[in-house]
């Protein structure tokens, strides 16, 4: 970082000389080696906890907003800024299915998402109570949820993974439990196939899409042990 703004100031003229924090040829032959930077893995739950947790979740959304917020992208398999970010214009609840805009998306590519039968239960419920262009309102200021209020619920239910996590739920149980084809695991969760394969991919897959989010909702409910109720919203978090 040091090298970095060194050089920026020669380029611009406030110094001169040869960067003395240059690595390579330089400070090299004096330091050890440097350690290579490895990203880690987002806690993740194992997902055959994940239908009981929901089950709790459920428990929780007459309190909260942000549980049924949380629901939706666990079903989903979307980031968490996609789902706090939901507007009503995005979501066709005719035909089961929200499309997010490219401005919204990692990726810069529109992402077109199944709803589930589960998934349309909470985005009927969060309609009954519709106040705003928001999916998921703040009840505490204009606007959508935020960030931490995802992991702030989690905290209250005393579960020690991420949100993020819960794509690798998804993926996980995808690829352990069904035969669906790796580009429609992939595709649920958005993320982009690379290669001569990317590059002459022209369709979303969507209604196979459709398919394995339906299985995997069948999935969360049949761990839930209990009937699918819904609870009565209180517009706070």
């Amino acid at each position: 970082m040091i090298e970095a703004v060194c050089d920026y100031a020669k380029a611009a003229g406030y110094r001169t000389g040869e960067n003395p924090a240059a690595w390579r040829g330089n400070l090299a032959h004096l330091l050890p080696k440097q350690r290579k930077l490895t990203s880690g893995h987002f806690a993740a739950m194992p997902y055959a906890e994940v239908g009981s947790f929901v089950q709790a979740l459920r428990e929780y959304q007459h309190k909260s907003v942000a549980a049924y917020a949380l629901e939706l992208l666990i079903l989903t398999g979307v980031r968490s800024n996609e789902v706090l970010g939901a507007r009503w214009a995005e979501v066709d609840i005719v035909n089961a299915l929200w499309v997010i805009p490219k401005e919204r998306m990692k990726t810069g590519k529109e992402h077109r998402v199944p709803l589930s039968p589960s998934a349309m239960r909470v985005v009927n419920a969060m309609a009954a109570v519709k106040q705003s262009d928001c999916v998921f309102p703040s009840p505490m200021r204009d606007g959508p949820l935020s960030h931490i209020v995802l992991q702030k619920v989690m905290a209250k239910l005393g579960v020690d993974f991420t949100v993020h996590g819960f794509r690798s739920s998804l993926r996980d149980w995808a690829g352990d439990e069904t035969a669906f084809p790796r580009e429609v695991c992939e595709g649920v969760l958005a993320h982009v196939v690379g290669g001569v394969e990317g590059a002459y991919r022209r369709s979303d897959a969507l209604e196979k899409r459709r398919a394995l989010l339906g299985a995997w909702a069948n999935y969360i409910q049949g761990g839930m042990g209990k009937a699918n109720v819904i609870p009565m919203i209180s517009m706070s978090r």
